[in-house]
């Protein structure tokens, strides 16, 4: 058999080695990044005495602000600050700790958002957290957030980490800000860039991502500055009231949409309402007028994160001074008028939202994602937090990611240590699958030996009824054995969880009442 012919190798050039994969880009983006906190959002410092008058990490801190004498007096807004005689109050720094208030409820720290911002950002220069002072009116803060915007811009874009971030992007185009909004801090970048004195800041902004900012108001706002009216409440529900009827900032969260029933009719409150229920004429009118302004604007670039599915005020009825609110709201046609009944009874609609903002005050279009997350924790559920992420990396707009399950979290948000009370699950089949547990915050002081207990859920047939008989209303009666904060979490194992925050406080003195 003859042999087979051997390759003649010697002119032969080697073959290169297989070249390895090109290494993967970096998903950063190159833009200047603004995290704006919500109301209570934000530690307050007072300089003239020296000590923090807002955001300790201590929950005995928190029960003597809401219930000892005094306990809030610095909080409150003084005729000097109301004249623009500022520097008594400094906000320091994002909230770090969570924090508790009547109605508002839990107010969640914002280190979580700020780490994923963070990760998403060419360097940690790139990225500013904007504290403010929120007992101010939103069109102050609004010219200091612009001011900063600017000036974070301008020195981002002299960042070597700038330089070398736009090679990874399209068109390798400049940074531009990214405002990343939580509350009522959406509302603070709207009068930044539509209001502010910056003309150029809207342009130089790629795009803002909004948690749960109320930009008609809420219901909510109105609550706060009636609390107590007319029957007895505990103590913190007073102590708000009086504060917020001081602040600035609380006014200009109150309703610009038609919320306020009158029998057959519905509509918007005018600051004679506000006084009515308990707020100032001055503060209402400059509330209503900078809603005005802001009306007609879009924000460049929006995408809304919403709460969705928890029970929340949406319209109110005020009576002998009292407001009751009610968890439904009315419609207008294309024309303006208002929807109704053959019989010209106003439709009303349960549209639901976050627990304290209505799912349509927190969408100025239809760009936005909807999350069944409370209030406090849009700022840190892990489903908002993969939506900012995915909001900050992207270089061309993809549409907003699918939506959670619509499982909705009730719960008091005060309580007496030792007495047991009702929590609530919405939205729900059954128990099964749904792992519900009321655990003490950690604190500084106390970091061990925590409470923590599992919620026994059943079916509640008592707001089963009152809710028309939707089969899906679930029940737990849980006693905590001490004063201090804690947290209620609800995991569906959808990777979204609901959690709510309750202050536990002393019975005495139960209650104060006014007329």
């Amino acid at each position: 058999m003859p042999e087979r012919p051997q390759p003649d190798t010697a002119n032969q050039r080697p073959r290169p080695p297989s070249p390895d994969p090109p290494p993967v880009s970096p998903n950063a983006t190159q833009d200047a990044v603004v995290v704006v906190p919500g109301i209570m959002g934000s530690e307050l410092y007072d300089t003239e005495q020296d000590r923090v008058v807002w955001g300790l990490s201590d929950s005995r801190w928190l029960l003597r602000a809401w219930t000892l004498p005094g306990g809030l007096d610095r909080l409150h807004v003084t005729p000097e600050e109301r004249e623009g005689r500022l520097g008594r109050i400094r906000a320091r720094r994002l909230l770090r700790v969570p924090a508790w208030s009547p109605v508002l409820r839990g107010v969640e720290p914002y280190g979580a958002l700020v780490r994923t911002v963070t990760r998403s950002a060419a360097s940690p220069d790139a990225v500013l957290e904007f504290p403010y002072d929120w007992r101010l009116p939103v069109a102050v803060n609004a010219r200091l957030l612009a001011g900063a915007a600017r000036a974070h811009l301008e020195r981002w874009r002299r960042h070597p980490a700038h330089t070398a971030a736009r090679r990874h992007r399209v068109d390798e185009r400049e940074g531009r800000l990214v405002f990343v909004a939580h509350s009522m801090g959406g509302l603070l970048t709207l009068a930044a860039l539509r209001d502010g004195p910056d003309a150029d800041l809207a342009r130089d902004t790629r795009g803002v991502l909004t948690l749960g900012t109320p930009f008609r108001g809420a219901v909510a706002a109105a609550v706060i500055l009636n609390s107590g009216r007319g029957a007895p409440v505990p103590l913190p529900h007073g102590r708000l009231r009086r504060l917020a009827a001081t602040m600035p900032g609380l006014h200009d969260l109150l309703p610009s949409f038609t919320c306020l029933g009158e029998g057959a009719d519905a509509r918007k409150p005018t600051p004679s309402d506000i006084v009515a229920l308990g707020g100032d004429e001055e503060l209402a009118r400059r509330s209503r007028e900078l809603h005005e302004r802001l009306a007609a604007h879009p924000l460049p670039g929006h995408r809304a994160v919403i709460g969705v599915s928890q029970p929340t005020a949406q319209s109110l009825e005020l009576r002998q001074g009292v407001v009751v609110p009610h968890e439904l709201s009315y419609r207008h046609h294309g024309d303006g008028g208002l929807m109704r009944h053959e019989n010209g009874a106003p439709r009303r609609f349960d549209v639901g939202g976050d627990g304290t903002v209505h799912k349509e005050s927190a969408a100025l279009t239809r760009s936005s994602v909807p999350f069944a997350l409370q209030h406090g924790s849009l700022a840190k559920g892990e489903a908002a937090l993969e939506a900012v992420t995915s909001f900050l990396e992207e270089d061309e707009h993809l549409g907003p990611p699918q939506a959670a399950a619509r499982l909705g979290l009730q719960v008091p948000d005060f309580v007496a240590p030792g007495k047991r009370w009702t929590l609530r699950v919405h939205g729900a089949d059954g128990p099964a699958g749904l792992d519900c547990v009321v655990e003490k915050v950690a604190e500084e002081s106390a970091p061990g030996g925590a409470f923590r207990v599992r919620a026994a859920l059943y079916g509640d047939d008592e707001d089963d009824r009152s809710g028309g008989g939707s089969g899906d209303a679930l029940a737990a009666r849980v006693a905590v054995p001490s004063e201090g904060l804690y947290r209620v979490s609800l995991d569906s194992g959808d990777g979204a969880p609901l959690s709510q925050l309750v202050l536990a406080g002393a019975d005495g003195p139960p209650a104060e009442a006014e007329a």
